[in-house]
């Protein structure tokens, strides 16, 4: 019998321990989570109105299920969104392993509604006017949970697990890994060694920064990853009707001149709610999400511009974080809101502006202000001619009223060197999901993370 250790219990971490489960695995499974089971993460924010900086850690970020718990909940089903696993283990393999991943989240109570799975007349519209406009319409098919549908759904995932004989340990924060002669025999927890045939690092997006840490620290091979920096947008339902309607989200991709970086939509939430994420540096990023019941006049979603670097520079993660710390300092520690017309008339916007507009803000302790003094001039251009461009596909979009949200930050790890079998330079040592570097979203993450226990099990 092994000791397999998994350190983060997001969805890459827990659909590892799941599938090894399912399958009868003898092994010994702990997963170690720095916060709380799920059914004891509660934002305080609903009642207080605003962000109180819960320590030791955010209840959004941190715990059983990871971000995931409190987004929006959707399930990209399509192998050509959500990151670039497909490219280390083939498209048909990633697709294979998406497509099981989803009868899960069927098994555990996911809704069996799929938007945009059928092409109708009106994609076929949308699909024209985004190619008229430069853009490109990715197809892919959604499966979407809801925020508190996917609380219930990972915390049968949770129970289903304990009763299953899997060790999760909750508020316990990994301080290190154990590597000696280039062999992971386990990990420091606060202290504590515990040791491990099989070490398996799906720490997230927020464990992102500790897992390049370690990387520099023991000599892991790893080679310089992509940031997104971008703004989350806010518009009436009634601007984005037609797309709501036919697709739910859209997915929809530009290199806009004169840069050419890439710019995308992402989490794209109709009816929905932005909402603000804390990390341990206290940085304050914005996101959202949308309910399936509880729904607003609005819908948001982040519009994104990567930044890939090359030599001599490799710490993107450093990189992003300066630019999220100069957005808060001018907001007070807050996300920053500004309409679309202040930015395009060259001032800044005022708390008072906020009211005289048709959009009601759905994040209530944001503090109107200028976002274009603290984003990099090329991201900005990058991100405004992109919205642009995409009211040439929902008209209205680039409306003076339309609320820009930052920062909007999507750290990845530098993506961690692995082969097929997910294999590191290290023995014993396997890095999954968003921190690796080579997943983006939940559905991703949950392919790789079953991927892993089908390489496990093999051994």
């Amino acid at each position: 019998m092994r000791n397999i250790l998994i350190i983060g219990a997001g969805p890459a971490g827990i659909f590892t321990a799941l599938e090894l489960v399912k399958q009868k695995s003898n092994d010994k499974i702990t997963i170690i989570e720095q916060g709380k089971l799920i059914e004891n993460r509660v934002c305080p924010k609903s009642k207080t109105q605003k962000c109180i900086h819960c320590k030791p850690y955010c209840n959004i970020t941190s715990g059983f299920s990871g971000a995931g718990a409190f987004s929006d909940g959707k399930l990209s089903l399509n192998h050509e969104v959500g990151g670039d696993f497909p490219n280390l283990v083939g498209a048909d393999v990633a697709q294979k392993f998406i497509d099981y991943a989803d009868k899960v989240y069927l098994e555990f109570g996911a809704d069996t509604k799929v938007e945009g799975a059928v092409e109708t007349e009106e994609i076929k519209e949308i699909r024209k006017s985004a190619t008229i406009a430069g853009l490109k319409l990715v197809d892919c098919p959604i499966r979407h949970l809801g925020t508190e549908k996917a609380h219930k759904l990972y915390y049968d995932i949770e129970q289903y697990l304990i009763k299953n004989g899997v060790t999760i340990i909750a508020n316990k924060t990994c301080n290190n890994l154990i590597i000696e002669d280039n062999v992971c025999k386990g990990a420091i927890v606060e202290g504590e060694t515990i040791l491990a045939d099989k070490v398996i690092v799906a720490t997230g997006r927020k464990g992102a920064d500790w897992l390049d840490d370690m990387c520099r620290t023991h000599g892991i091979g790893r080679e310089a990853g992509i940031v997104d920096i971008g703004v989350r947008v806010e518009v009436r339902n009634e601007v984005m009707e037609k797309v709501n309607t036919a697709l739910y989200e859209s997915k929809l991709i530009g290199y806009p001149k004169p840069f050419c970086n890439k710019v995308r939509t992402f989490c794209q939430n109709p009816g929905g709610f932005v909402s603000q994420e804390n990390y341990d540096n206290n940085l304050a990023v914005v996101n959202g999400h949308s309910y399936k019941d509880l729904k607003s006049d609005n819908t948001n979603l982040a519009i994104l511009c990567s930044h890939h670097f090359t030599y001599p520079f490799d710490d993107p993660i450093a990189y992003a974080q300066k630019v999220g710390e100069m957005v808060n300092m001018l907001g007070d520690k807050h996300i920053m809101v500004q309409r679309l017309g202040d930015i395009k008339a060259g001032k800044r916007t005022w708390q008072k502006e906020l009211s005289q507009t048709n959009i009601k803000h759905t994040l209530v302790d944001a503090v109107a202000g200028d976002i274009t003094a603290a984003m990099p001039y090329r991201t900005m251009v990058c991100i405004l001619n992109f919205i642009e461009q995409l009211d040439k596909v929902v008209p209205g979009f680039a409306s003076d009223e339309t609320l820009l949200y930052a920062p909007e930050i999507k750290f990845y790890s530098n993506r961690v060197k692995m082969d097929e079998k997910l294999n590191t330079n290290v023995k014993n040592l396997h890095c999954l999901g968003d921190a690796s570097g080579w997943t983006r979203g939940l559905m991703m993450s949950s392919a790789m993370g079953v991927y892993m226990a089908r390489q496990l099990l093999e051994q």
